[in-house]
């Protein structure tokens, strides 16, 4: 059972995502909070997989309580996803650094949420490659300067090549399809490439991607 919280200061907004997910056989809302503060609370008085996070809220928002169970130890299980509208764009940076898994826009597709909260929830931290890549490109500008070149000089062509395709928002199944590997060859390559850049999730890396040049906002594949 993905035991998720919603924090949200919204009542009809928390009702709706409860009711959305509390249907599905494996899908199950243990908590809600309308504040940062109150999500803090819940998610350390209770066992929580993935939280969907709103930005806008009271008593500390979605980005200071990212930050807050980023920097938890004893919250390491807990996987937020940001829930964002493309007006809050200029926030996207900054959560994805404070160590938020992914985004999904309010307005999403009801099937598109319950296999966003099933993939955090599963470690792949990486939502509907479309809405992420969009997100990601408009978010780009805002993206602190390029690292230097001996940023990735410790991976090899193919690691590079991966974490290029990491970058364009594909899963591993998708990457091993285009490199013709192995589904598990592909993971071990993106857990090499995390541990040689020490990046925190996979969503990571996409920014790494991004800053490094690997990848430019508007590029198709």
């Amino acid at each position: 059972m993905i035991r998720v919280a919603l924090a949200d200061d919204q009542l009809l907004v928390r009702a709706g995502f409860r009711a959305l997910l509390d249907a599905e056989d494996d899908l199950e809302v243990v908590g809600e909070a309308s504040t940062g503060e109150q999500l803090l609370a819940l998610v350390r008085d209770r066992p929580v997989d993935v939280v969907l996070m709103d930005i806008r809220m009271p008593g500390g928002d979605g980005l200071w309580a990212t930050e807050q169970i980023a920097a938890d130890p004893a919250l390491a299980g807990v996987h937020v996803v940001i829930v964002t509208t493309f007006e809050l764009d200029e926030y996207v940076a900054r959560a994805v650094r404070a160590g938020a898994a992914g985004f999904l826009v309010k307005d999403t597709e009801p099937v598109d949420l319950l296999r966003a909260v099933r993939v955090v929830a599963a470690g792949e931290a990486l939502l509907s490659p479309g809405v992420t890549k969009r997100l990601l490109e408009r978010m780009a500008s805002g993206l602190r300067d390029a690292p230097d070149e001996a940023s990735l000089a410790t991976l090899t062509e193919r690691e590079r090549e991966v974490l290029r395709l990491v970058g364009l928002g594909l899963t591993n199944d998708e990457i091993a399809g285009r490199l013709v590997l192995s589904p598990l060859t592909a993971k071990t390559h993106v857990s090499r490439i995390m541990q040689k850049l020490h990046a925190r999730d996979r969503v990571h890396l996409v920014v790494v991607a991004y800053e490094s040049g690997l990848v430019a906002p508007g590029w198709q594949e």
